[in-house]
């Protein structure tokens, strides 16, 4: 395996960290924007077809989210090795994709709870290996702040599988999963063969002084993990049923279908702008930004019931929630750099009960009739916007 001196002490050129960068970027397109969110925008095209029922896309929805928390919480598995994990969580995506196309009736409701588990524990490993991986080669070859582009790929996957979605959505739903696990699959792949090009780099003495005077260092860490989880619970409620909320307004699928793309589009660009203009901004700061501009767009469908109050809020949502992950994980990489992967995988844990909790929250206060996404969404909101406020005023501190 090729190695480059690990007491780099400028940013190595863009030739040696883009294919580091490239396979961060299709990991997370295939992990997060086809494994795990794919689901939202054909779940209302399966109920059209009559291969799902709204009570079994409910339980496979819930099914993804504990798989997400079990991932999250067996990702550090892979502390030592998260290459491997990663390479391991995209096949097991691409998989479970391509299988999905099996999934619904005249099929087992069974079959369809236990592929989307499973596409869960692989989504959240991935996001977990993709971060741990790149974030510290890109430190190793003394350019931390090109790690900020990995992001870009949960957005550009998202925005791929609404656009197929969308485009596509007069075809059967099943076939829609076996085009979008071809794509999986042809990422995974590509996205090996980059990571292999990469070589790996090992840790220099700057990086061990840094881990040794990180190590124990606990503080603050409890308030970003709850954050985190505040994070998950709010974005949850615009992110699972922003389609949903369009189709009822817009019952044409090249309307109601074009909510999902552009969420992943906002996303995607959101990310882009803050990896090229806000690399400066103190991470705090910039979630803090990112977690009250999620607030008003959690608000807004549901103060104001009209198809454009549903595309503002995707932009809102879609234009900030891959900031907020993008800078609590890199925080999370500054807090432990020499082995970042459990911290990273107690954060993921943290926001996979969050968004448990969003729809069972909804299910409970939905009871007797009342409107239960309006009440959590309101609730989502407030929790948001409070968060924001500590995240704000601890960014006066130093890290």
């Amino acid at each position: 395996m090729r190695t480059l001196h690990p007491s780099l002490t400028h940013p190595a050129p863009r030739s040696a960290t883009w294919p580091i960068v490239a396979s961060g970027v299709l990991a997370l397109a295939v992990a997060m924007g086809i494994g795990r969110f794919a689901f939202t925008p054909l779940l209302p095209l399966m109920l059209r077809d009559g291969t799902l029922t709204a009570e079994a896309g409910a339980e496979w929805a819930a099914a993804n989210y504990l798989g997400y928390l079990a991932g999250a919480l067996t990702a550090g598995w892979f502390s030592g090795n998260p290459g491997r994990g990663l390479a391991a969580s995209l096949a097991g995506v691409a998989l479970t994709t391509l299988a999905m196309a099996l999934a619904g009736a005249p099929a087992p409701a069974l079959l369809g709870t236990a592929l989307r588990a499973a596409a869960g524990v692989f989504s959240a490993w991935a996001l977990v290996c993709a971060s741990g991986w790149c974030l510290a080669e890109l430190a190793r070859r003394g350019a931390p702040r090109r790690g900020a582009w990995i992001y870009t790929g949960v957005g550009f996957g998202i925005a791929l599988a609404g656009a197929l979605a969308w485009l596509g959505g007069r075809q059967p739903a099943a076939r829609l999963w076996l085009e979008l696990g071809t794509l999986a699959l042809a990422g995974a792949l590509l996205a090996g063969f980059l990571a292999r090009r990469a070589g790996g780099v090992p840790a220099g003495a700057a990086e061990r002084e840094a881990a040794a005077a990180t190590r124990g260092a606990a503080g603050g860490q409890g308030a970003l993990i709850l954050c985190y989880a505040l994070f998950g619970f709010g974005y949850i409620v615009p992110a699972t049923f922003l389609p949903a909320m369009a189709r009822d307004l817009a019952p044409d699928p090249l309307i109601f279908g074009l909510a999902w793309p552009l969420f992943g589009l906002a996303a995607m660009l959101s990310v882009a702008v803050a990896a090229r203009s806000l690399a400066a901004v103190p991470r705090r700061r910039l979630w803090a930004a990112a977690q009250g501009v999620m607030a008003l767009g959690t608000a807004l469908p549901v103060a104001v019931h009209a198809l454009w109050a549903v595309v503002v809020s995707a932009l809102l949502v879609g234009g900030t929630f891959m900031i907020a992950t993008m800078a609590g994980l890199q925080l999370a990489r500054e807090a432990r750099p020499d082995d970042p992967t459990p911290l990273l995988a107690r954060m993921t844990a943290a926001f996979a009960a969050g968004q448990i909790a969003g729809p069972l929250v909804v299910r409970a206060l939905g009871a007797g009739g009342r409107d239960g996404l309006g009440m959590t969404g309101a609730v989502a909101a407030c929790l948001l916007a409070l968060s924001a406020l500590w995240l704000w005023r601890a960014g006066r501190r130093p890290a």
